[in-house]
Formats: C-alpha cells, structure tokens, sequence
C-alpha cells in the first residue's frame, strides 16, 4: 500500500518570526519513503534541519512579515495492516526497565502524574497488569471525553481534560499517557498522519495524536481518541507531551491563516 501524505499552512506574523516546525515522517520510517518529501514556501526562505533530543527531525526557518505558507508533500509505502493487538504482552516493573524509559514514567507539562496518581490506582489498580490494563486505561479515555473541535484548547492539561471531559485527540493522548505514567507504564505522546483508509466515517483531514506505551521489552501503539486498531499511520514525532512536538513553535506571535492536511491511499508502482 502506498500513501500519499502532506499539508499547507498559511502563518502570518508582524514582523520576521524565527520558527521551529515539525512536520517531517520520523527517522523510523525514512527506508519507507517512495516520493521524497518536496518542502517549499512562499515567499522562498532558507531552512535548515536538525534532529532533538527525542530523534524527531525539526525544521528551523525565519518567517518574514506578513504571509508565509508552508508545504510538504510526500510518498510512504505502508505495510496495510491494521495497528498490532498483543493481549499477552506483560508490563515490566520499573527495576527492568531500560535506561532511557524512565523519563516516560515522570511528569510534564501536560500530564501531571502527581493530581492523577490516586485516581489512576483507584480507578485501576485492580486491574491485571499488562496489555489489558493499558487498554482499559483508553477504554475510559476514549468514554469519558467528548471529542469537540469547537471545544480546542492548547493549554488544556491530561487533569484538566480528565475534569472537563471535552477535548482533541491531544487531550485523549495527554491524559492515556499520564494515566499509564501513573501505574508505572512508561508511556509517550505521538503525532503523525493518520488518514481514513479502512474506516466508514471520514473525518476532517488533520494530524493527529495517539500514544505508545512500552509492554514486553518494547513500544506499542495506542489510540484512546478513535480506541480501534487502525491501517496506515505515519509517525512525525514523539515526546513526553505536546509541549515536546508542537508541529510549530514560533518564537514570536503568528496567526494561522490557513490549514490544510491530506492523507489517502495512491496506486504503487506496476
């Protein structure tokens, strides 16, 4: 299967805005590109590109006064298969756990594991460890908020969220994630393209936010906003939160003119 994937989106700022955008396929799934991404903007301004401190590829630009629109297009082949389920993989408790997990267990910004620590164990401590307690952690996220586009904030944390039972697919990341964080489970946030293929009711195209939780010596994917093994994502970033992978940070303020994302299924090679 081969996806096609990209966006454009239009910033305006009043004066010249040093950006940081994160809108590059991850590292991990570079040997999968069949297009090579096309990246252009307009007015034309020079880029360069570095990797973070979690591998994510960054891109750092200088945005001049008034429009500038950015756009990425690209090819990925993609195996069709819909997001593995391993009902057997165990948890691990927190003496085996690799090195660089253990920053996966804290709190940030965005997902306050000391206000959500007793829920989290009165809610599911009772639960038997492993891939079923993650699971019915999304279960509850998934059930308990709304999802309401209209009801977007970019400050709303995983407490807050959990509280207001509204939200994104960043809130439903923010507060797996912090909840899993809570029972010991290294959890992080991840966003990337995740289109409609294999699904009756097409949303908006947009990116979009779900989280990996490490089971069994490795990660794995969940998705507690759409909460069903789906075909066909293509990971950008990952983090502790979205504080970690804006898809753009500005240093500076900018308005978003315009906003688009595509994501869908191309004919491969004959």
């Amino acid at each position: 299967m081969h996806i096609r994937y990209g966006y454009e989106i239009t910033l305006t700022c009043q004066q010249p805005t040093a950006l940081v955008c994160l809108l590059s396929v991850h590292e991990d799934r570079a040997a999968d590109i069949r297009a090579p991404e096309s990246f252009f903007t307009a007015p034309d301004v020079p880029s360069t590109t570095y990797r973070d401190l979690f591998g994510n590829r960054c891109r750092r630009l200088v945005a001049p006064a008034g429009d500038l629109m950015i756009w990425g297009d690209a090819t990925i082949e993609d195996d069709g298969q819909l997001d593995p389920v391993l009902p057997n993989a165990r948890e691990m408790a927190v003496p085996e756990l690799p090195d660089d997990c253990l920053v996966y267990l804290l709190g940030s910004r965005y997902c306050e594991t000391d206000r959500l620590s007793q829920i989290a164990w009165d809610m599911f401590g009772t639960v038997a460890p492993g891939w079923g307690r993650v699971q019915a952690v999304c279960d509850f996220v998934h059930n308990h908020i709304r999802f309401d586009y209209q009801q977007a904030r970019s400050t709303r944390s995983a407490f807050e969220a959990f509280h207001e039972r509204v939200g994104v697919c960043r809130d439903f990341a923010h507060l797996a994630v912090a909840l899993c964080r809570c029972l010991n489970i290294p959890a992080r946030y991840v966003n990337g393209h995740l289109g409609d293929i294999g699904v009756p009711v097409v949303d908006p195209m947009d990116f979009s936010a779900w989280i990996e939780v490490f089971l069994d010596g490795q990660w794995h994917t969940f998705d507690p906003r759409n909460n069903v093994p789906r075909i066909g994502r293509i990971l950008i970033a990952r983090g502790r939160d979205a504080a970690d992978i804006p898809l753009i940070n500005s240093f500076g303020p900018h308005l978003l003119k315009s906003f688009r994302v595509w994501t869908y299924e191309v004919p491969g090679p004959v």
